[in-house]
Parts: C-alpha cells; structure tokens; sequence
C-alpha cells in the first residue's frame, strides 16, 4: 500500500501499459484518474479499479475518476486537472504516457505525419505535466515520463518516432534539473519491447486489431510484469529507469557506439528508400 490516499492521474490508460500502471497504483491504495479517448474502454478501466480496491470506500472520495480527453487538446487537460482537484483535493502523481508511433522513412512521411508524432507524443506530454506541475509543487509529487529505447537509438523507417522519444528524453533531464530542490521528481522511463497495442495503430493514430505486430514476439515482456517495475522506479523517485534486459543492452549501445548502430542497421535500409 505504498501510495494509500495519493492521486495519480495516468494519461493513455486505456490500454496497455497506462492500463497496467493503473491497477497497479490502485492494486498500492492509490485514487486513480485513468484518462483516454476511448470511452468504453475507459469505462472497463475505472469498474476494474473499483474491483481491485475497497480501501478507499471509508473516506467518502471515489476510488476512481476516468475522464475521457485527447491530449493533443490543451483545454481539456486543464478541465482534467481541475476536476480532480475539485474531487480529491490534491495531485500527487501524474504519468505522461499517451503517445504512439508514426513510422515510414523520413522522405515519405509528409509534415502532418510529424506534427500528429509531435502532438502526441511531445507536445501532448509537456502540456500534461505544465497543467499538474502546480498541484504536484504543493504535494512534493512524482512526475512519471514514459519514453522508450528508441529514444536512445533509431532504427531505419522509426525516424520520426524515436525523435519524438529523444525529445521526451530530453525533456526528463531538463524537468529533473528544473526540479530539484523543490520535492517534485521526475522520472523518464525507456521500456524495451512490452506487449501491447502499439505495433497495431497507424500512422493516423488508428488501432486496428486485425493488423500483424511486427515486433519480436521473443523479447517481448507481459505487460502486468512492466507495469510494476515502472510503477516501482516512480516510487522510488528514479531519474532514469530502462528495462528490459535487450532494451538496456539497445540503450547502451546507442548511447555509447552509435558508428556501431549506424553500421548495423543501416544494413537494413533498402537502397530505394527516399
């Protein structure tokens, strides 16, 4: 029960890992917000979390509050903010993790396939932490950024989305320096391979659960498995946190020898590519 009577609200938690981290939070004694745009989906969310726990069944506050929203649209995130200050008085945990990924090679993806990367990913985030930072200042809280290993290394026709896990990258450290001294941490987290939706939406943002994900089955972690850990470095107030074994080992090597990487995978690139 290690953040009993704290709030967390978990953007993208209709699905995968957000859905995951949600019960997890809850499965510890947290109120949890879970926040997505797919309404019946947030529905199932928030009547699992209320299965989960009835510790908070004494204290008059609802144990969940889903709120659908897009987090490309700066208003509702504020209304998503002041409902629940206006529910349970308090924030003390946000997870920026709403994003998916935009793929093709570079010289084929036109500038609306950037700008919905960057919305979501980049922009979505940074706006998702601006609108809790206040609330977060006053509960000496926890700030939790889910990029990738692909924000350490790319890979051919991943161009546009590792950029926009670079960014968030970036963002972790600066947020982490910002921060210091005030009681507010930050963690940037970059998960290797994990099950999930995200080999299965488009370009457009679309899931469609009909389409093959391409990722390797082998290294794939369960979900429920990922979801503790992270929920685990954000408690501990980690800076960075990367995981699974192949993503430290990716992640090393992009950070470390990127003539190595370079050298790998552009063996992968086919010479018609634009």
């Amino acid at each position: 029960m290690k953040f009993k009577g704290q709030v967390v609200w978990i953007t993208g938690a209709t699905a995968g890992l957000g859905r995951e981290m949600a019960y997890e939070f809850a499965r510890q004694g947290a109120y949890v917000v879970p926040s997505g745009r797919r309404k019946q989906r947030l529905l199932d969310v928030c009547s699992h979390i209320e299965s989960l726990t009835r510790a908070t069944t004494n204290t008059g506050l609802p144990a969940t509050l889903g709120i659908a929203l897009d987090v490309t649209q700066e208003e509702t995130l504020q209304s998503a903010v002041d409902r629940i200050i206006a529910t349970y008085g308090r924030l003390d945990i946000v997870v920026a993790n709403a994003g998916f990924g935009v793929s093709g090679a570079i010289g084929s993806l036109s500038t609306d396939d950037w700008r919905r990367q960057f919305n979501v990913n980049v922009i979505g985030l940074v706006s998702t932490v601006t609108v809790a930072l206040p609330y977060l200042r006053e509960t000496r809280g926890r700030i939790g950024l889910v990029s990738s290993v692909m924000g350490c290394l790319t890979m051919p026709r991943n161009g546009a989305y590792s950029a926009s896990k670079y960014a968030v990258r970036a963002i972790g450290q600066t947020l982490s320096m910002e921060l210091h001294g005030t009681g507010v941490s930050c963690t940037t987290i970059f998960p290797g391979f994990v099950e999930s939706e995200i080999g299965q939406v488009n370009n457009l943002g679309e899931h469609n659960p009909d389409t093959r994900d391409k990722r390797p089955v082998g290294l794939m972690w369960p979900t429920a498995k990922a979801a503790r850990i992270m929920v685990g470095a954000i408690g501990r107030r980690k800076r960075n946190f990367t995981f699974t074994t192949h993503g430290k080992i990716g992640a090393w090597f992009g950070r470390h020898m990127p003539d190595l990487i370079h050298f790998l995978m552009r063996k992968r690139t086919p010479r018609s590519a634009p």
